[in-house]
């Protein structure tokens, strides 16, 4: 019991540090019918405070049929034109909303970006390969993409400065994204389904699916094309979770196959500080990645305000 007040505590305080959103925000359905591609699941969806060993409590959602989107726009004054789509971990079968989400989203808006949460289907469905990613939550990925670029002037973003934001199983969602593109996954169900679905830039955090089971190198199912957007890759060197073979091998070797293949990209790889270190400050080492990742934003030139008309 002491030790759950303790880290109830230490969330409060931590939290604290991440400036106020500047309003409510907006949630809208990701597909205007049925979820394509999906068997479906039992039961309804279910939020819960899961009592993580690395983190303490923090909010999981599950058994999602319905994948949204939930814009957190920045106030107007600060407002770059430039939004990520988070992608929050869970293995692919719950989504770590609180951790992974909605800290991701008010650290954006501190840097004049708008944070949109990808509520995507989980958890797995019967059929998908153990051990391997399913393949509906990559056409959630690919349909939150084109409908933020298709409601971009509506949401004060510009449509060239779209990213994606993912953490564990959400960084091989972020990255599939990234790399296959130009492969539609399902039938258009709109004429938002024309507009592309290329993020314009990722960030991948101690993802896992990355690597190949039984070879050093990247996970066969993944190909490089070569107009793949930069990527920043962040990772923790004792990252010691079982989802995805999620180590920091994951990122570096992701790491060497995109430098070879021409792509801008950047690596940090920490001695310490295990998994779920999410956005939050503390004394651990991976602290420092986020001031690392607006270094690079800079470098890509957009943190600067400048909309496009």
């Amino acid at each position: 019991m002491r030790r759950t007040a303790v880290a109830t505590s230490l969330i409060v305080v931590l939290c604290s540090t991440l400036p106020a959103r500047a309003a409510e925000p907006l949630v809208v359905g990701l597909w205007p019918g049925k979820t394509p591609g999906d068997v479906g699941i039992k039961g309804q969806e279910t939020s819960r405070i899961h009592q993580s060993p690395l983190v303490g409590p923090t909010k999981l959602i599950t058994n999602v049929t319905k994948p949204t989107l939930t814009i957190y726009a920045p106030a107007k004054d600060k407002n770059t034109g430039t939004a990520m789509v988070i992608c929050p971990g869970g293995g692919y079968w719950d989504l770590y909303w609180e951790l992974e989400g909605e800290e991701v989203a008010a650290w954006l808006n501190s840097l004049g970006m708008t944070g949109i949460i990808l509520k995507y289907r989980c958890p797995r469905r019967p059929g998908d390969v153990h051990g391997e990613p399913p393949l509906g939550p990559q056409l959630d990925a690919q349909r939150a993409v084109r409908l933020v670029r298709s409601r971009a002037a509506e949401w004060g973003i510009d449509p060239k400065r779209i990213g994606m934001v993912g953490f564990s199983a959400g960084g091989h969602l972020a990255l599939a994204t990234a790399t296959g593109f130009a492969q539609r996954l399902y039938e258009p169900t709109d004429a938002v389904d024309e507009v592309s679905c290329r993020p314009d830039f990722a960030v991948l955090c101690y993802s896992g699916y990355l690597k190949a089971k039984d070879k050093d190198a990247i996970s066969p199912g993944i190909r490089i094309p070569a107009d793949t957007p930069p990527i920043l890759l962040a990772h923790a060197s004792d990252d010691n979770e079982g989802y995805g073979g999620s180590n920091a091998e994951n990122s570096a070797f992701m790491y060497v196959a995109l430098k070879r293949a021409g792509i801008p990209t950047e690596l940090h790889i920490y001695a310490t500080g295990d998994h779920d270190f999410g956005v939050r400050q503390n004394e651990k080492l991976p602290s420092s990645w986020t001031q690392l990742c607006v270094n690079w934003l800079r470098s890509q030139s957009l943190l600067n305000r400048a909309v496009s008309k």
